[in-house]
């Protein structure tokens, strides 16, 4: 069972459409104890990071989310969602995150010229090897809209970069877990593919 953890902050129908129209079910919910027994989770999120993990924790979905991934059970992040996989966030202060991956989550810091949010389709390249980006060629478009991105402290972590005004980390991967900063689910070819490759090439660890 692919299932979609629902807090109240994600794109989380559009998730479950794309992944229909690739022929795979996936369940939307705030219950723990699915969570818990998913085969694979997909963490979805738009808005705030310190929102989304208040609301993870009065869902009690904090510890079934982190159980699952030291379980070896794949699971994708997606924008916030991405960010929450972190150990802190100075999203409006410092904020604990879920600690799956070590770093943390910064604002962009840039010249005028450069709008914050980024906002818009932008071109993402490989920086290691990983089953979510099979077949997606260097330079492929996807769809960001972000103020914040993350900075792993591990390189090994970083899968794939973006420029804007600068490199940053918009995919990582590590064993059973993956993430992206851009939204698969609204990146048309290429992220229909990131969807598949993760569902049907992303081992557990």
């Amino acid at each position: 069972m692919i299932v979609i953890v629902d807090y109240q902050m994600g794109n989380l129908r559009s998730v479950q459409k794309a992944l229909e129209r690739l022929g795979h079910a996936a369940l939307v919910t705030d219950r723990a104890e699915q969570v818990a027994t998913a085969e694979r989770i997909i963490l979805p999120g738009v808005g705030a990071f310190e929102d989304a993990m208040q609301a993870l924790g009065e869902r009690d979905l904090v510890e079934p989310i982190r159980d699952a991934a030291a379980a070896g059970r794949p699971l994708l992040g997606i924008c916030l969602g991405m960010q929450l996989l972190f150990e802190r966030s100075y999203e409006d202060g410092e904020h604990e995150g879920l600690g799956l991956f070590q770093g943390e989550v910064v604002r962009f810091e840039l010249p005028r010229q450069f709008k914050v949010p980024h906002m818009g389709w932008n071109q993402v390249d490989p920086a290691g090897t990983t089953p979510l980006l099979d077949e997606i060629p260097a330079g492929s478009h996807f769809y960001f809209v972000h103020s914040y991105y993350v900075a792993p402290s591990e390189v090994t972590d970083i899968a794939a970069t973006t420029d804007y005004g600068g490199a940053f980390c918009s995919v990582v991967a590590r064993d059973n877990l993956f993430a992206t900063q851009f939204h698969p689910e609204k990146s048309q070819h290429h992220g229909q593919l990131i969807l598949r490759n993760f569902v049907e090439r992303c081992g557990a660890a």
